[in-house]
């Protein structure tokens, strides 16, 4: 979401620095400025490490470089087109919802209206009462009692000397929220805020980390509710929809376009969402824009797969299809309890996380457990496949022919056409575009082949010894030129080094230290500062009393993670 540096100019927009296929270094830069940047060479190799640029692509850098717009302004963009087409998104999936809500109460389909009414209305007050509840969590929680180093007294005091506001801003602030709350934007209100304190972090550089790790935090809280809100509304709703057009043996052009919306909704939120939280984790590299399109259709084609199967077969078998329903969640959460999540703080939360999560295996696959995926998405997929054969193989025997001809066999194709593709897109995303590395060979394994196809290769070889870094000549201008021209360009690894004394022992950074009595919850999970509010209050405090840097210290972590050596430029 934000680039780590330790203060050199260096930066890109929401995504963090060590996405490297995405992000390139200034080359104005003397490198030996920052201890946090080490440079790495390949020297007459035949293929580049992942995330370098060869010495081939030097001449037609250099052309390219005038006119060609700066890496962090076209990450800034990227992150701001981001946000809003998720916006239109939301807006076109809940608009058209009700449109064919108001459209069925017209024809006096009263049936079709209250449940389309019910999907809309139902999941989106859920939400936000969960969204106001966080926002009174935030506004009024405490959160300095359990930092170390600070006095009861002290704690006390700082807190009425920062949140002490004026009674009529308070006011003006509860009645903002509530009014927002009760019209059903909560979730839009947190993406305008999300953009505000990523544009203001980028601009005010004296509170930048306050920014930062504020829109950290509502980023967070906007897709948690919105992965939450398109499984209890956009896949009920897409199921629905294409159940009438199945029945009714006619499919109406809003209806068309409302199932669209909630196909793209799904889609969508599941590729934000895992790319927001490999940005969160400064132990994983962030998914890259093309990564997350790739990602869209993967799950576009696998959920239209399996929508379209649910809706051939409740459209006859409408009891059946409930029972169905029923064993395969029961199934699917009993799956995800009995693997061992780790996502709350409580123990009853993480019961009710792995019940929302076996709604969503429903539909599509959800990695909800450290390790290798592979077996486990094969399991997966696996079932699907065979659950979807019996649903539509059921509904092709006891199905009207009358009817049904017209578009029996599109329907079946449709299916397993979708679902092939799905697949397809997976098997490209893993292969190519995962933010650990392409597993698959792209033509030759050469920075040519990288050029023609726009995409990283995977390396070959460990990385070389360090070389020793560009060195200023005597003028005090001008620097001396590459060591070799037919090296690869900088690759930078940017997670800074912890200072060392003589003695080789980790030097005591300075500024105060969030103690965390537990261990680090592993990926796919939050870190328990971006779950527990308490927490989040913690830090928001400290940033905005020390000009020193926070740390973070989990129980189990001999590595100190350093909270403000970040940058953000949205």
């Amino acid at each position: 979401m934000a680039a780590k540096s330790d203060g050199v100019r260096v930066a890109t927009g929401f995504a963090q620095l060590h996405n490297l296929d995405e992000t390139v270094g200034l080359d104005d830069e003397d490198p030996g400025d920052s201890s946090a940047i080490h440079i790495w060479r390949c020297c007459n190799t035949s293929s580049c490490y992942w995330g370098c640029r060869s010495a081939c692509l030097r001449p037609l850098r250099r052309k390219r470089t005038e006119g060609r717009r700066a890496p962090q302004e076209e990450r800034l963009w990227l992150d701001c087109l981001w946000i809003i087409l998720a916006l239109l998104v939301f807006f076109w999936d809940v608009g058209t919802d009700l449109w064919l809500a108001v459209d069925y109460y017209s024809k006096r389909d009263y049936l079709w209206f209250g449940l389309t009414l019910f999907f809309v209305l139902v999941p989106s007050v859920l939400v936000q009462i969960l969204s106001f509840r966080w926002f009174v969590q935030d506004y009024t929680g405490g959160g300095l009692g359990a930092v170390e180093g600070l006095s009861r007294r002290a704690t006390a005091g700082l807190s009425v000397g920062i949140y002490s506001r004026d009674r009529c801003c308070q006011i003006s602030v509860w009645m903002w929220q509530a009014v927002i709350h009760i019209l059903q934007m909560g979730q839009v209100w947190r993406y305008i805020r999300t953009m505000y304190l990523g544009i203001q972090s980028r601009r005010r550089k004296e509170h930048q980390r306050r920014f930062y790790w504020a829109m950290m935090y509502e980023y967070a809280d906007v897709n948690m509710l919105r992965l939450l809100e398109t499984f209890l509304e956009s896949a009920p709703q897409l199921v629905l929809q294409l159940c009438i057009m199945i029945q009714k043996n006619r499919a109406e052009t809003l209806q068309c376009v409302s199932s669209v919306a909630s196909l793209l909704s799904l889609a969508w939120v599941l590729a934000s969402y895992h790319k927001l939280l490999r940005d969160s984790r400064d132990d994983k590299k962030s998914m890259s824009y093309r990564g997350a399109l790739i990602h869209i259709f993967w799950r576009l084609f696998t959920i239209s797969s399996r929508v379209l199967s649910f809706a051939l077969f409740a459209s006859i078998f409408h009891i059946y299809f409930g029972i169905f329903v029923v064993l395969h969640w029961c199934a699917m959460a009993f799956w995800v309890v009995h693997g061992g999540t780790d996502f709350c703080m409580s123990k009853w939360e993480e019961v009710l996380f792995n019940m929302v999560v076996g709604i969503v295996y429903i539909f599509c696959w959800f990695n909800v457990k450290e390790g290798r995926t592979r077996w486990r998405m094969v399991a997966y997929y696996s079932v699907v496949l065979a659950e979807n054969t019996v649903l539509t193989c059921l509904w092709y025997v006891y199905r009207d022919p009358a009817t049904t001809d017209a578009y029996a066999v599109s329907a079946l194709c449709g299916v397993y056409l979708s679902f092939a593709s799905g697949v397809l897109f997976m098997v490209l995303y893993y292969g190519v575009l995962h933010p650990m590395g392409p597993r698959m060979r792209v033509l030759a394994s050469s920075c040519c082949a990288e050029l023609l196809w726009g995409l990283p290769l995977p390396p070959e070889a460990e990385p070389m010894a360090p070389t020793p870094t560009p060195t200023r000549g005597s003028t005090g201008d001008h620097t001396h030129e590459d060591l070799a021209t037919d090296t690869c360009l900088p690759v930078f690894q940017v997670r800074p080094t912890v200072p060392t004394t003589p003695r080789g022992r980790p030097h005591r950074l300075e500024g105060p230290l969030i103690k965390i009595d537990m261990p680090r919850k592993r990926y796919p999970a939050w870190d328990a500062h971006f779950v527990d509010r308490r927490l989040r209050r913690s830090i928001n405090i400290l940033q905005y009393i020390t000009p020193s840097a926070v740390g973070i210290r989990y129980r189990d972590g001999p590595l100190l993670y350093e909270l403000l050596q970040y940058e953000s430029s949205l």
